[in-house]
């Protein structure tokens, strides 16, 4: 574990004897430098493949816990998208036009405004991405934010997600390189039957193949229709979906619902993609939607690999020894009878996420700077022992 020292116990040090006072003081000056590396979770985080003889460590985290956000715009692990699309390039018969202001966070729930909540008459915490029943210029407003990091590269990516009821929209958990190279989970609210307890989500990883088929991956092999064991649209639950080397596995509440492999699976790096749409194409979308359609997110948890060389340097640096107890850490599931797992952040926990790039909180990643910074801090010691005032 990493020496953390506070105020206080700084000023107590000084009644200490003189070796113990050195020793309190360079730990504390190396913390608040942010050199010091012991810490949980420092190789990694964890977890079991589907077969339960092997597991995975990745590197790097993405953690957004989008129900405690009161403000989508100040978060720098998310960009909120602005484009149009025409009805041509959507392969609809509308165009789609996608629109910040219809991406936003709420910290509370209750009652509905007119609008963004209107779909559901309950405004749920969470990001909300919102498919509009005006049309505007001949297009469908759509929402879809993506994260700023694009070396998402193998990992397992999770999102708790509440959908739309109303019929028209096609609501996407995603992962993306570019058109043939693509992971897709994928709603069309237009297949909800409650009358017969049926909930599909489309499966999909788009490749060359689909893209020479019309952007059909029907036709390649690498679509699956899993059915939902439970209404999506009154109630949160977790989509998942892991990219491994060779294979791509998706999940909903921690139940395995199909797995791809073959020369489909992606081999570069990515990013991830929430979104919400409908285009009028009554063999995919449907709609547009008769009012507002929300798309609910409570969070998002992507644990990965990255593929940049200064990502890959730092676990390097940090990463002295995988066997060391805490230095790897498991990644808690949810399921159907268990969802104490909604409610854990690595980021939200001391000392598990030193040297990650979270929102909100320092980024201690490498720098050119900062082995200056180390000299420094050295220097600092050194004079000051020698000087006596250590």
């Amino acid at each position: 574990m990493a020496a953390m020292f506070t105020a206080s116990g700084a000023i107590l040090a000084w009644s200490l004897s003189s070796r113990v006072t050195r020793r309190a003081l360079t730990l504390l000056l190396l913390s608040l430098l942010g050199i010091s590396v012991h810490a949980d979770c420092e190789c990694g985080y964890a977890v079991t493949d589907d077969r339960g003889d092997s597991r995975h460590v990745f590197t790097d985290l993405i953690e957004s816990d989008f129900a405690a956000l009161p403000d989508i715009s100040i978060n720098t692990d998310w960009a909120r998208q602005a484009f149009n699309m025409t009805a041509t390039t959507a392969r609809g018969k509308f165009g789609e036009m996608f629109t910040v202001e219809d991406v936003s966070t709420s910290t509370h729930s209750g009652t509905a405004n007119t609008g963004v909540g209107a779909a559901n008459n309950v405004e749920d915490a969470g990001l909300q991405l919102v498919v509009r029943a005006t049309q505007v210029d001949d297009m469908i407003p759509a929402a879809e934010i993506d994260t700023t990091r694009l070396d998402v590269w193998w990992g397992t990516f999770r999102a708790s997600m509440k959908l739309t009821a109303v019929s028209g929209t096609c609501a996407a958990f995603f992962w993306y390189y570019n058109d043939t190279e693509e992971i897709d989970m994928e709603f069309l609210s237009k297949d909800f039957r409650p009358s017969n307890n049926s909930y599909p989500v489309n499966l999909v990883l788009q490749s060359r193949q689909s893209v020479q088929s019309g952007y059909n991956a029907q036709m390649t092999g690498n679509f699956v229709k899993a059915y939902l064991p439970f209404d999506p649209t009154t109630d949160f639950h977790e989509y998942r979906f892991d990219l491994l080397p060779g294979r791509v596995l998706f999940y909903a509440d921690d139940k395995l619902l199909a797995q791809m492999n073959g020369s489909a699976v992606p081999t570069d790096a990515g990013h991830l993609v929430l979104q919400h749409w409908s285009n009028g194409n009554p063999l995919w979308s449907g709609g547009p939607p008769v009012k507002d359609a929300v798309m609910n997110v409570k969070y998002v948890k992507a644990y990965f690999n990255s593929s940049r060389v200064g990502r890959i340097g730092d676990w390097a640096r940090r990463c002295k020894d995988p066997s060391a107890l805490g230095a790897v850490c498991s990644i808690p599931s949810i399921s159907a009878s268990d969802s104490n797992a909604t409610n854990w952040f690595f980021s939200g926990q001391a000392n598990m996420t030193n040297n990650q790039t979270v929102s909100g909180q320092q980024n201690t990643g490498s720098s050119p700077g900062e082995p200056w910074c180390l000299l420094h801090a050295l220097l600092l010691l050194v004079g000051g022992w020698a000087a006596g005032v250590w």
